[in-house]
Formats: structure tokens, sequence, C-alpha cells
């Protein structure tokens, strides 16, 4: 018997559907995955969300790729989810064989599982923001290891004018990147945050002309592609969990992981690679 009868009809009608709503452009040791349904701004109807979700796990588990850029294709980044798909979840709760966990699992492994790819996975994923980022559209965005967006991009603070509370992971963000009070000032208020106040206010790493949005977004990736992958993959793992440790359990943690880092290959070339360097300035200094 199927978990929810309900929940396994709406995934089959998405494993059915042809049209490419997520497309997936790989250069090396980098993906760009760009949310494909620009007409309804990108927002998270089914078929969409689930494609990003099925992309997403590809690449995490592709061992040649390490960093991903999510984007999207139009005027907005992600709409977040689609009001016809919200408008169902009624039907869903009113009338269908499981109620409310339709709806449950469905923003607990579509919503939630596409959050949980970009936050847990070892992959470095960054944000290109290219136009207006709302709903869970934006919690993905802040899901994200580095933010950049283009100039007229927008963050769209507007869960409590539809009757919902924050959700997939933004409650977590906003509160430690900004405090209790100015998180809930910002969902009292609804605000439409510009690119540039996001900047100010630490909620984006960048702000990139709008033509040149995934050259800098390229640009950060090569920067991550140029650190051995392993330090990048501990380094992350290490920095999602110390916001919720303590001091003393963060340290121990940082024990355990630099002995690691000391076995590996590219720890000793670097190494080496220095002290020659410093040999040869020493030896020039001397002649």
């Amino acid at each position: 018997m199927n978990k929810s009868t309900d929940y396994a009809k709406l995934i089959k009608t998405c494993k059915s559907e042809t049209k490419e709503y997520v497309q997936v452009d790989k250069k090396g040791a980098v993906a760009t995955v760009t949310l494909n349904d620009p007409s309804r701004y990108n927002s998270l109807t089914p078929q969409l969300c689930y494609q990003l979700r099925e992309r997403l796990t590809e690449l995490c588990i592709d061992d040649d790729i390490r960093v991903v850029i999510l984007t999207g294709r139009g005027h907005a980044f992600c709409a977040g989810g689609n009001l016809e798909l919200i408008k169902e979840c009624k039907t869903f709760i009113d009338e269908g064989t499981d109620g409310a966990a339709t709806v449950w699992r469905w923003i607990r492994n579509q919503f939630g599982g596409v959050a949980r790819i970009i936050s847990q996975s070892d992959t470095f994923f960054i944000a290109a923001i290219n136009g207006p980022a709302a709903g869970v559209g934006l919690s993905f965005a802040f899901s994200c290891d580095y933010l950049i967006a283009a100039e007229d991009a927008e963050l769209v603070m507007a869960f409590g004018k539809i009757g919902l509370v924050p959700e997939v992971g933004t409650n977590w963000f906003l509160t430690r990147t900004l405090g209790y009070t100015k998180a809930m000032e910002l969902f009292i208020s609804g605000e439409t945050i510009s690119a540039t106040k996001a900047r100010e206010m630490g909620l984006v790493n960048k702000v990139a002309p709008n033509g040149a949005l995934l050259s800098e977004a390229q640009s950060w990736a090569e920067k991550v592609t140029q650190l051995p992958d392993s330090v990048v993959a501990i380094a992350k793992t290490q920095m999602r969990k110390v916001v919720d440790m303590t001091w003393e359990q963060a340290i121990v943690m940082e024990e355990f992981a630099e002995p690691i880092c000391f076995t590996t290959q590219s720890h000793r070339e670097s190494v080496e690679a220095l002290v020659n360097a410093k040999n040869r300035k020493s030896s020039d200094s001397e002649g």
C-alpha cells in the first residue's frame, strides 16, 4: 500500500511530464541549474519542483561536479509556491484520502527535500538571484552557500500576506542572520527588499550588474574549485553545524577535522610550494 495515495499520484504525474522545466549546463566542475518556466515566473509547480529535486540529486552524486549555480530564466528567480498548487492543497485536505498528510509529504519531501540537498550535501551552491525571489524560492536561495543578486533583484517576504509562516528553513536563516526582532519585523511588514539593501543587511553576499550576474557567479565558482575539494566539503559541514553548537563542541569538531586535512596530498603539496617559495625568496635576498 502506498504511503499516501494522493501523494503517489502527484509524483506519478510529475514523472510523466516531458517538458524540461529545469535545465542543466555543465562546464568542467561547475553546473548551472536554471529554473525554466519564465511565463509563470519560475513558480514551483509540482513538475518544476520535482525536476529540480531530481536534477540536484544527480549533480550532488556526480564526482565531476563541485559547484552548482542556481538561477532562473527570464525576469524572475522564483516566485515561490505555484498558486494553483496552493489551491489544490485544500482539495487534498478536504477530499483526499490522507488529508493534510499529503500536503505534509509534499512540503517535506519536495520543498524540504530541495533545501536539504542544497544545505546538507558536500557540493557548494551559489544562488544567482536574477530577479524577484519569493516564498519557497527565496528559501532555496537562503539555503545556498553564497548568494549573489542582480541589481534589480528583489527578496519578497510575502509569507504572511498569503496566510503562511516562513518555511523551508527561512526562520532559521533570518533569525541567525538578523536576530529575532528584525526577522519578525520583515515577516510582519511583508517587505520587498532591494538587492542593495539585502547586501547591506547581510542577506546576500554580493550585488552584480544585471548583465554580469552569471559571469560573477562563475568567477566565484572558480574560486571554490581552486581549493581542494575535501577542505571545501569539510568546511561547509563544519560551518553548517557550529551555529547551533557551544564553543567547546565546535572546537572539538574542528580538532577532529584538522588532522584529516593534514593527511591529504593537496595539503602536502601546498605546504611544499610555500616552503619552496620562501626558500627562493631567502636565496634571492642573500644573493
